[in-house]
C-alpha cells in the first residue's frame, strides 16, 4: 500500500477553501489528470455520496466510482473507490491558520491485480503529483481564479 501525506497553506478562508476544492466541478482546475468529476448522489453531499470520475493515468483514461465516507464541511472529506485497478482513499481536512487556511492532505492507494507489480512506480507518480496539486490549489484560491 502506497501513503502519500502533505501539507500546504492557503491564504483564504476555512469556508472558501473548503468548497472549492470538495466542488466536483472544480477537480480538473487543480488536479491533473482528472478529465471530469460529477455527483451520481443527490445533493447536498453527505457520507455514502457517489462521484463519477474520468481521468487519464499512465496513457489511458479510467473511470472510477468515488464514495464519500467522511463529510463534515467545511472541516474535512474523505472518499474511496469503489471499482477501478486501485483502491484508493482519498482525504483533506481544513484547519484554520492565522488568517488563512491548512490543507492535509492523505492518500492511499492499494494496486489490484497486475498493477501491484507497479507499486513502486504508483508510489513515484502520487509523489510527483500530490504536491503539484496543492499548489495548483493555493494558487487558484490566491490569485482569486476561482
Amino acid at each position: 500500500m502506497v501513503t502519500i501525506k502533505k501539507t500546504i497553506v492557503i491564504n483564504r478562508s476555512l469556508q472558501e477553501v473548503f468548497d472549492f476544492a470538495s466542488n466536483p466541478a472544480n477537480a480538473p482546475k487543480w488536479q491533473s489528470g482528472i478529465k471530469s468529476k460529477h455527483w451520481m448522489s443527490e445533493e447536498p453531499p453527505g457520507i455514502g455520496s457517489k462521484q463519477h470520475v474520468v481521468a487519464r493515468w499512465l496513457g489511458r483514461d479510467i473511470e472510477t466510482i468515488n464514495e464519500y465516507t467522511i463529510w463534515d464541511p467545511p472541516n474535512a472529506y474523505r472518499f474511496q473507490t469503489s471499482n477501478g485497478p486501485m483502491r484508493l482513499q482519498e482525504g483533506l481536512r481544513f484547519e484554520p491558520e492565522d488568517e488563512g487556511t491548512r490543507v492535509n492532505f492523505e492518500l492511499q492507494i492499494e494496486a489490484r491485480g497486475i498493477f501491484r507489480l507497479g507499486e513502486g512506480l504508483i508510489r513515484n507518480q502520487a509523489e510527483k503529483t500530490s504536491p503539484t496539486y496543492l499548489q495548483a490549489l493555493k494558487r487558484l484560491l490566491e490569485s482569486g481564479s476561482d
